[in-house]
């Protein structure tokens, strides 16, 4: 059977180009491998007769240009996902947390909001989400759009309870939200700590001062260049003290900056900023 070509290195070399000249979009230190998976995958779906073609519909057409832009930005989330994380935070971060007036998080690639409300529920739990703002950023608007209505699948709420649970949460995990035929609503209550709004981490400068900042299974997709230069964005925005929380995949340890934060402990991808280098 004849299969449509890939698109090949050069090729992909020519649409980041093009994103970028023409729509602003700047994809040159994204990882080739992800993008390529990514564009191969939207070539194959949309059945391009060329590459030609391809180039063409994304140079005049603003439309599928924004369909486009979201299908090569990959949002994979769930509620409590990496139920060790979460249960560091509830006993070690946000009693720490706790101590100031009040807190302000960054969820950087919130996608459709699951990790932005999750914070938001320990925060609840600990009494404290009546001082704190929860500032939940993406590159995408379409899935901002979604995480801002605070609609989720309802059938994805049976496997966030049971995340919730593996995660230290005692109170039932329903009460959170409402259903409504196949859908989930999160409670008022949560989504008016959070603002979710447009960043872009490859071009965006700090916004904020942050007593801890999230960034979890997004810098895998970029290259060394752009890992550093968000690390620095986030070192910017980060308080002194503050807490840095990354992937399981991901590291600052071979950073420049690995000097100036602490480990909390090995299995955790969480680093406390220290107040000088010397102290780490």
């Amino acid at each position: 059977m004849w299969q449509v070509p890939p698109i090949h290195d050069n090729d992909l070399e020519i649409l980041i180009n093009d994103l970028l000249e023409i729509h602003g979009y700047d994809f040159r230190n994204y990882s080739r491998a992800s993008l390529k998976r990514q564009v191969n995958r939207l070539y194959t779906k949309d059945k391009f007769p060329s590459f030609a073609e391809m180039r063409y519909r994304l140079k005049s057409d603003l439309y599928y240009l924004k369909q486009f832009i979201e299908g090569i930005t990959v949002n994979v989330t769930e509620m409590f996902r990496d139920a060790d994380f979460y249960m560091h935070l509830r006993n070690h971060i946000i009693p720490t947390l706790g101590t100031y007036p009040f807190i302000r998080i960054w969820v950087a690639g919130c996608s459709t909001g699951e990790e932005a409300y999750s914070v938001a529920i320990l925060l609840k739990e600990a009494n404290l989400l009546h001082k704190t703002l929860i500032y939940a950023t993406d590159l995408n608007p379409a899935v901002l759009e979604q995480a801002r209505s605070g609609r989720l699948s309802l059938k994805t709420m049976k496997l966030y309870s049971e995340n919730y649970i593996q995660a230290g949460g005692k109170d039932d995990f329903s009460s959170y939200y409402t259903a409504n035929y196949h859908h989930a609503k999160i409670n008022r209550e949560l989504i008016a700590r959070i603002v979710f709004s447009q960043h872009n981490l490859v071009s965006d400068s700090s916004f904020n001062e942050f007593q801890l900042i999230t960034c979890r299974n997004v810098l895998i997709y970029f290259n060394s260049n752009l890992q550093a230069r968000v690390f620095n964005l986030f070192d910017n925005s980060l308080a002194r003290l503050g807490y840095l929380a990354l992937g399981t995949k991901e590291t600052i340890l071979f950073s420049p900056l690995v000097t100036r934060y602490k480990q909390l402990e090995p299995n955790t991808k969480i680093w406390r900023k220290q107040q000088s280098a010397a102290e780490n």
